[in-house]
């Protein structure tokens, strides 16, 4: 397991991260000993991070780590989140207070390695509530109430998710404010890492995104590396929420099975090949992935020691980059 840097934050991150979120969800719908086993079984593997959220299991996510983050050696580093809702608008300083207060008691910690905003930028993709560049780095908006909050102790380093409207997510990038970003980047869609995209793209372009966050000296989390699931495998999700716009469920199947048949079964199980070719990306200081079973977290495990998928693999899949998966 390899450790890289995460930007200007100086820690140093596990090249995958356990995700604690629905997606997966083992660290919320699995029982007390399956919980357990599933974090030992990432610190043994050499994962250093975990990242959770208010929203994963409404709080219960959170409470999980919290039951076990005192015996767990060696302690690993957290990150949670703040989703701003419409209401919470009007006093915005306090509800990013609250939600983080609330966070560190169910956690049962005193801080966290990285606090990120949760909202979509600009024009959001489905009914999500979204903030404006000027509500992120405006006076008094999100940024300077994190700074505010990072004084007091209670987080190391500071975070977005870019994900919502493209320009609004460079926009934020740009201001240099955040320390971190969740970046949106998979064999669907890696625009993220391009600095142009094909004329045929019709997915949601992320171009330069890691760029930006590269000029700033920001880490980059690799979020969705199986797509919310289609990546990983042909059973539909009980629920898959679509977080880029160009694209619909049926669409982003359609896509995935593309992939899986360029290039087949012959470096690993789907879900595997999709985590390789993130691995590849050299310039994402860590991949963010959510485990449903032992097993999954296990597979997950034996791809990082598979290392990056060859130059081969990658020839195939910027042919169907380039053919909108035709």
């Amino acid at each position: 397991m390899r450790k890289n840097i995460l930007g200007r934050t100086g820690l140093e991150i596990s090249e995958i991260a356990l995700g604690a979120g629905v997606t997966g969800g083992i660290l919320i719908k699995g029982d007390e000993m399956t919980r357990t086993s599933a974090l030992r079984r990432a610190l043994t593997g050499g994962i250093n991070w975990i990242d959770t959220a208010p929203l994963y299991g409404n709080g219960a996510s959170e409470a999980t780590i919290g039951r076990h983050l005192s015996a767990l050696e060696p302690r690993p580093y957290i990150s949670t989140k703040v989703r701003i809702e419409r209401d919470d608008k009007k006093d915005l300083r306090g509800a990013i207070e609250r939600s983080l207060t609330e966070s560190l008691k169910r956690l049962d910690t005193d801080r966290v390695a990285l606090f990120q905003l949760h909202n979509q930028l600009g024009e959001p993709v489905g009914d999500r509530p979204s903030l404006t560049p000027d509500d992120v780095i405006g006076p008094g908006g999100v940024a300077d109430t994190f700074d505010w909050l990072r004084e007091q102790g209670l987080f190391l380093a500071s975070g977005i998710t870019a994900a919502g409207e493209t320009e609004a997510c460079l926009e934020v990038i740009h201001s240099g404010r955040f320390d971190c970003a969740q970046v949106y980047y998979n064999a669907i869609n890696p625009s993220a890492a391009w600095s142009r995209s094909p004329k045929t793209w019709q997915a949601q372009d992320f171009s330069g995104v890691m760029a930006a966050c590269w000029r700033q000296n920001m880490g980059v989390m690799n979020i969705r590396v199986w797509a919310g699931g289609p990546l990983a495998t042909t059973r539909r999700p009980e629920r898959l929420a679509v977080l880029t716009s160009g694209t619909d469920v049926e669409n982003e199947f359609r896509c995935a099975d593309a992939v899986h048949r360029a290039l087949g079964d012959g470096y690993g199980t789907w879900a595997q090949t999709a985590l390789r070719f993130a691995l590849g990306n050299r310039d994402l200081a860590s991949r963010v992935i959510g485990i449903g079973t032992l097993n999954d977290l296990n597979e997950a495990l034996a791809a990082v020691e598979q290392g990056p998928l060859p130059s081969v693999a990658i020839t195939r899949l910027e042919a169907l980059w380039a053919t909108n998966f035709r």
